[in-house]
């Protein structure tokens, strides 16, 4: 029986594939600054959420520390991208271009702009992002459904599995090995490989803040950038090839 190839035995063998690869991360924040400002129907669907929280703390400390990870109560504020391209057999640059704005709906156009022009070949290309399986693929989906814009085809990810979809890449569901429990963060598997941190300046708990306090969307466009470059080299690690990266961001 023939061996089906790994991810390293194809890299591996087609090195020049790596530049196939579109590494996404996502930031995200509540859709509005406070519960007050919802409107009175995702008012109530939010207190159903949290209902069991609701005693531990208020409703509106529960909105703002909580809605970001709900697609349905939260907004996309940037979404950074990046791919390798090859400078030598032992370098590498990884370019990253970033989407943010105070409107997720352009936001959303032109990342799904990116992926019909680039990205859309599900035999040639693949999607890359950590934990992508759960959030961030998901995430955009719905996003993209809820601002009318057609799924671009890499994201047809509707009634499908993960073994169906060998063009979508998650470096949380490669580092589990198949373990069901281990829900490791980018930053401990950068930590692992001694790859600098991306968290010098904020993390992702401090996103909503610098966003609705600080005004500062530059802020998190430059952080989420950064982890875009720590989710390639932590790809690479992964798949066991050994690549300088240079970071540019375009």
């Amino acid at each position: 029986m023939n061996k089906k190839p790994t991810l390293s035995d194809y890299f591996a063998n087609n090195i020049n594939k790596i530049s196939n690869v579109l590494f996404i991360d996502i930031e995200t924040v509540p859709e509005v600054e406070s519960f007050e400002e919802l409107p009175e129907r995702k008012q109530m669907l939010w207190v159903k959420k949290v209902s069991k929280q609701i005693d531990e703390k208020p409703i509106d400390e529960l909105y703002f520390e909580k809605s970001a990870v709900y697609t349905e109560f939260a907004k996309i504020v940037c979404i950074s991208v990046g791919y390798l391209k090859l400078e030598s057999n032992n370098s590498a640059e990884i370019r990253i271009k970033n989407f943010y704005s105070d409107d997720e709906g352009q936001i959303l156009k032109e990342f799904a702009e990116i992926l019909n022009a680039k990205f859309n070949n599900q035999n040639e290309h693949f999607l890359c992002a950590h934990n992508g399986l759960e959030f961030d693929f998901p995430f955009l989906c719905r996003k993209l459904l809820i601002h009318n814009i057609q799924l671009p085809n890499l994201l047809q990810l509707q009634n499908t599995k993960s073994w169906n979809t060998p063009w979508i890449l998650d470096t949380l569901e490669m580092w589990k090995f198949g373990e069901f429990r281990s829900m490791s963060s980018l930053e401990t598997l950068a930590t692992c490989f001694n790859i600098p941190t991306s968290k010098d300046d904020i993390s992702g708990a401090d996103v909503a803040g610098v966003y609705y306090f600080e005004n500062d969307l530059e802020r998190i466009a430059k952080y989420c950038a950064k982890d875009v470059g720590v989710l390639a080299a932590v790809f690479l690690r992964l798949i066991g090839i050994n690549l300088q990266l240079n970071e540019v961001v375009v």
